[in-house]
């Protein structure tokens, strides 16, 4: 693992910085290409991308996206709306790209557009839908991508709405490297040597994602004022399908904001409906899901499972723990030269990755105590609205 850089202060501001980062995709890599998915994070991304295609006069830009079936109506609304601006090319697949579903132990993969499943698709398929791509076989939307954005495009700058705030994973991808190329990343999938990804607004807090659109005039999903309305937190609004292990969280949300495509979601993915009454208990939470007293389901190493369990708390917990398990790692740094050892704690300071796992532990239960109220909560809150009867 690198070294891990501090954060520093600089005198410009993420916009103009950010803008600065896709003008360098454009000089660097022969297409520019934006990955999107109607969300908050990737429309900061598209309009950055579309100032900077205009500057250079390299339009259409092109903009695609892999529909997840399971998604709010305002989102195909806007999805519609990007696809119909004349500067942008638009690509948008409906493919059976295999997704996690960790509402069922026993169907752990779902597929968006599954053609066996057509009868209880959540929707029609979208009048620009792309049903088709060259030797795509269920494949995952990431070993997808260079099938859309093959080498004969030359070498190709995906850009992605990746930000350092909702990952310690993210933060880390970034922070272990310095200088203005920083925001970019190879793409791993085998045969995509030619595709880099970029994170242009990685630095970008949730507030100034909200401020742009506010501050520019963008256009926005509006699945967000729905989720507002609900009384639903910027901090946990998802359009995003919530069938994984994280996202599973907030599938309760479905409930709540889009009843009739609730009713579609649990008929189309296997365990949907407990997922959403339990996710935030112990019988969900990744981070305190375990196989006895052994390493939690899903980690290699009892490092994996602190920083997964890290990952999975919500932002207001995950500083705290954070904060904890630092403060642990520091006590180790101080009494031993040796690497923090996974199993068994270092004979001089005591630690290891499996002495701290409980800390990120207890912290996801602190979460569920309060998760067990919230479904209550915004029920309540849309009832005082008006939105539900």
């Amino acid at each position: 693992m690198g070294r891990i850089h501090k954060k520093h202060a600089v005198d410009r501001d993420v916009y103009e910085l950010s803008l600065d980062r896709v003008r360098l995709c454009f000089d660097r890599f022969d297409k520019v290409v934006v990955s999107f998915s109607g969300g908050k994070d990737s429309t900061a991304c598209l309009q950055l991308a579309l100032t900077v295609a205009r500057e250079r006069g390299r339009l259409p830009l092109d903009v695609y996206t892999f529909d997840e079936e399971a998604i709010p109506p305002e989102t195909v609304e806007y999805l519609a709306r990007v696809a119909a601006l004349p500067d942008i090319r638009f690509l948008w697949f409906c493919l059976p790209v295999e997704h996690r579903n960790a509402c069922s132990p026993s169907d752990p993969v779902w597929y968006p557009w599954d053609p066996a499943a057509r009868e209880r698709w959540c929707r029609p398929l979208p009048r620009l839908a792309i049903t088709t791509l060259a030797g795509h076989v269920r494949h995952p939307i990431p070993e997808s991508t260079p099938r859309v954005w093959p080498a004969s495009f030359g070498n190709v700058a995906n850009i992605m709405g990746i930000r350092c705030v909702e990952s310690i994973s993210r933060y880390r991808a970034i922070a272990t490297k310095l200088g203005p190329e920083a925001f970019l990343s190879p793409f791993a999938e085998p045969g995509a040597k030619h595709i880099t990804n970029a994170y242009p607004i990685y630095d970008w807090p949730t507030e100034d994602v909200w401020l742009a659109p506010s501050r520019f005039g963008w256009d926005y999903n509006r699945a967000y004022d729905t989720m507002r309305r609900a009384g639903i937190s910027i901090a946990l609004q998802r359009c995003a399908p919530p069938f994984g292990e994280q996202p599973i969280r907030g599938l309760w949300t479905f409930k709540v904001c889009w009843p009739e495509l609730w009713g579609k979601m649990i008929d189309r993915v296997a365990g949907a409906a407990t997922a959403a009454r339990y996710a935030n208990t112990e019988l969900y939470l990744p981070s305190v899901q375990g196989q006895g007293d052994g390493i939690p389901a899903g980690a290699g190493t009892w490092r994996d499972a602190v920083l997964q369990g890290l990952d999975a708390l919500p932002p207001a917990n995950r500083a705290e723990v954070a904060r904890a398990v630092a403060s642990a790692m520091s006590v180790h740094r101080g009494r031993s030269c040796e690497v923090l050892p996974d199993t068994e704690p270092d004979p001089l300071s005591g630690v290891c990755w499996r002495e701290i796992f409980p800390v990120v532990k207890v912290g996801s239960n602190k979460f569920n105590r309060q998760g067990q109220r919230i479904e209550a909560k915004f029920l309540a809150n849309r009832r005082k609205n008006g939105i539900l009867e």
